[in-house]
């Protein structure tokens, strides 16, 4: 723990009227009861980063994919789930740029726009 990490630490133990020892006791058991989210939200930049790319090369094969459902349709074949399909790529998409808009703002510091 850096210096700056350490403050923060002890003011939010303050903040609180805890002792260290206390605050640190009770962060340690609140993360524990809830290791999904304690998970996601320890999770360093760098894997956030590297789960937003991993998901842009996911978007990136089902574009494939919708050029070959294109052709497809070009040559009379029938696709019935391609709006409610579309629509969840959309979604997805713009659920990852929120997602990146996020990240951004937290480590510029300011708020999500």
């Amino acid at each position: 723990m850096n210096d700056i990490e350490f403050k923060r630490f002890t003011d939010a133990a303050a903040y609180c009227q805890m002792s260290n020892a206390a605050f640190l006791a009770y962060a340690v058991d609140k993360a524990a009861r809830d290791l999904t989210r304690t998970a996601a939200e320890i999770a360093t930049e760098r894997q956030v980063i590297d789960e937003l790319f991993a998901a842009r090369r996911h978007l990136g094969r089902i574009h494939g994919l919708f050029n070959q459902i294109a052709k497809a349709l070009n040559s009379g074949a029938d696709a019935p789930h391609l709006d409610a399909s579309a629509e969840a790529v959309r979604s997805a998409a713009r659920r990852m740029e929120e997602a990146a808009d996020v990240l951004l703002a937290h480590r510029d510091g300011g708020a999500a726009a």
